[in-house]
């Protein structure tokens, strides 16, 4: 979000003068209408953008980070004073100028959501949305230590489909590369071979078409206009999904996509979900209203579209209707999960059963993708097998045909 440095007149006609932080100049002047400021001088601050210039920070350093300062914090050590430790306990460079300027902003009077919001390519969405929750529900030090958690089972689930990904990626290059050298070098050869089985009709459709395609590729005159053509509209269409990706309408967009994913569809959707139980639980645990629970916890939930749902639910609820209704009528969460949300509406244990939600949620999602990464490998063999199988077919069968027709 960015920041504004203003100054201005109080009430009183003393001058003020401070930062401020608002999506807008309108929207600057708005919040300082609300304090009862006039300003005189307002212009966006020009070290805004020094949170996008800190490269990204690994990921088992953040959780580290994460789990260091809960420890902290629960050891009644003050919020400054534990970002000043691990500011200075830190050898990462770019962790310890984020965390200086998470310590700035604290200090002036932000929460430890704003100002690590800053910094969105550094801590995400989803952790900033958590710590948020655990600033305004009071169990800060709860919220810390489950974004470490969460961020490093995410970690050791990357790092796991990389090693399960890794043999059968070298294995996908190699063929990617002799497959190209067959299709330029080789399969060409065959063309003037096979012109007596085209000319009777009898060359098949397969090896027609593979005889065209390498042709097309051997041909210079084609990749001298239409190649660098494509070579521009591919870098040009990147560019712009890249842009559009990362406004809020494409955000959506994408979000919306995940859910409808075959098969990870679900673990997104799961992962979503349970983020939502959790937090929702912790904050009614812990005495927060149901309704500004629903709004703090659908930002936890880490996906546009169930944000919105969550937000539609929190409006009927407000009207006096339960939670279970409006959750199952959106389509998007599970039916066990609004059962037991129903049931425990009824008994009055809800703060509890979300717990319990989410926890299962969670040990059957990190069992799912345990399932998959191990399928992958097999999966992806068997597409290269398939490729390799089709092209040799393609060259064999015009062969023995011609071998019997001899």
């Amino acid at each position: 979000m960015p920041d504004f440095t203003y100054t201005a007149r109080d009430a009183v006609g003393a001058r003020v003068s401070g930062e401020i932080s608002a999506g807008s100049e309108r929207e600057a002047l708005s919040m300082l209408a609300g304090r009862s400021l006039y300003p005189t001088d307002i212009r966006a601050d020009s070290a805004t953008g020094q949170g996008r210039t800190v490269k990204r920070v690994p990921a088992q350093l953040r959780a580290t980070t994460y789990s260091q300062m809960a420890d902290l914090l629960r050891s009644g050590v003050p919020l400054l004073r534990a970002l000043a430790v691990l500011r200075v306990q830190t050898k990462h460079a770019g962790l310890a100028h984020v965390l200086g300027e998470v310590h700035h902003r604290v200090e002036q009077g932000a929460t430890l959501a704003e100002a690590m919001a800053r910094f969105p390519r550094i801590f995400g969405e989803m952790a900033i949305s958590m710590i948020r929750a655990g600033g305004e529900g009071g169990f800060l030090e709860e919220s810390l230590a489950r974004v470490a958690e969460f961020t490093e089972a995410q970690e050791d689930i990357k790092k796991r489909t990389a090693g399960a990904l890794a043999y059968p990626i070298v294995l996908a290059i190699v063929g990617t590369v002799i497959v190209a050298v067959l299709m330029i070098f080789f399969v060409p050869r065959f063309d003037t071979l096979f012109d007596d089985l085209r000319q009777r009709g009898e060359l098949p459709a397969v090896t027609d078409w593979l005889l065209w395609t390498s042709g097309l590729v051997w041909r210079r005159q084609f990749w001298l206009p239409w190649g660098i053509l494509l070579l521009g509209l591919t870098v040009a269409g990147g560019v712009f999904a890249w842009k559009w990706l990362g406004a809020e309408q494409g955000r959506l967009w994408r979000d919306r996509w995940k859910l409808r994913l075959p098969l990870v569809g679900t673990v997104f959707l799961n992962m979503a979900v349970a983020r939502f139980c959790r937090v929702l639980g912790t904050l009614l645990h812990n005495g927060v209203p149901i309704v500004r629970s629903l709004e703090i916890s659908s930002d936890a939930a880490g996906n546009r579209v169930l944000a919105t749902d969550i937000r539609d639910a929190s409006e009927t609820i407000a009207a006096g209707e339960s939670l279970a209704a409006p959750l199952g009528a959106c389509g998007h969460f599970p039916p066990m999960v609004v059962e037991m949300i129903a049931v425990a509406e009824e008994s009055n244990t809800l703060e509890t059963v979300l717990v319990q939600i989410a926890n299962s949620l969670e040990r059957n999602t990190w069992r799912q993708l345990d399932i998959a990464v191990r399928l992958l490998e097999p999966l992806m063999l068997l597409m290269l097998a398939s490729v390799v199988l089709v092209l040799v077919i393609a060259l064999l069968v015009p062969i023995l045909k011609m071998s019997m027709t001899i």
